[in-house]
């Protein structure tokens, strides 16, 4: 199923084909990120979604295809370019040990900064706003080991926003998050999106929460495309089947009406 419309695309793939060595994970997809929306990749652990992000964000040379920022192959532009217009929030991150909230938010700006200015007053301001929009600014000076796992997740976050790109990458950016905090972060998330613009496109393991928050729907089973498109038109109970091997239930969301998954778990098929 790929239900693809005429969109303004950020990123496309064209028989991209990437590799651990020689162990392929995802062969010949083709597939786009509509440019000023939210997308969210779905499926199964190990069907590719985590690497699918890797070679969008050119942290994995494809053994072939092309992935295309907006008209040009991502990998003929500089590193320093592709940095400027293109964030990625990793799924486990690691950084310096001693390293404080601040000190890492700030490693954001290293992109748009040169030999000749190490550090300016526009590094501060967005150094600054992305520790008050994601509520870090009071543990600024705190060490970044020790924190929370919640609270770690946000100083990355912000880590990311400090970067100021067009387009952010998230690998399961509700990683570690209670529910309030997920909910807090994808309502973050939302608003940049919404407010400023932002490319979006993040990695969730809850259906429900993709269908709420994303605009696109992008879900994978074994390293390709199973469907694509509207939440309303990918999210169906073929594709539950289909990609999670599941039964399940697609009702309306009675908050904001976007479908929602109820899975039939074999416990409720016996009592039935």
């Amino acid at each position: 199923m790929n239900t693809t419309t005429a969109m303004e695309p950020a990123l496309t793939t064209r028989n991209l084909t990437l590799a651990y060595d020689r162990a392929t994970i995802i062969q010949d997809l083709n597939g786009v990120i509509p440019a000023h929306q939210i997308t969210a990749l779905v499926g199964p652990n190990g069907c590719g979604k985590s690497t699918l992000l890797k070679g969008l964000a050119r942290l994995l040379k494809p053994q072939s295809g092309v992935v295309y920022l907006e008209s040009e192959s991502i990998f003929k532009l500089s590193t320093k370019e592709v940095a400027r217009r293109l964030g990625m929030l990793p799924q486990s991150p690691v950084a310096p040990e001693g390293l404080t909230v601040r000190e890492l938010v700030a490693q954001g700006r290293y992109p748009h900064q040169s030999w000749f200015q190490q550090w300016s007053e526009q590094d501060e301001v967005f150094t600054e706003q992305a520790l008050e929009i994601t509520g870090m600014m009071e543990l600024g000076d705190r060490p970044l080991d020790s924190l929370s796992g919640g609270q770690r997740q946000r100083a990355w976050i912000a880590m990311a926003l400090a970067q100021n790109t067009e387009i952010l990458l998230l690998d399961e950016p509700t990683t570690f998050l209670d529910l309030a905090h997920q909910i807090e972060v994808l309502d973050l998330l939302y608003d940049l999106n919404r407010n400023q613009g932002r490319t979006i496109v993040m990695v969730l393991h809850d259906l429900n929460q993709a269908c709420r928050y994303a605009d696109y729907l992008i879900a994978m089973r074994a390293g390709k495309i199973e469907a694509q498109g509207l939440p309303s038109e990918v999210m169906t109970v073929d594709m539950v089947r289909s990609v999670f091997g599941i039964e399940s239930h697609i009702l309306k969301d009675p908050v904001t009406a976007t479908p929602m998954c109820v899975p039939v778990s074999r416990r409720a098929k016996v009592e039935m």
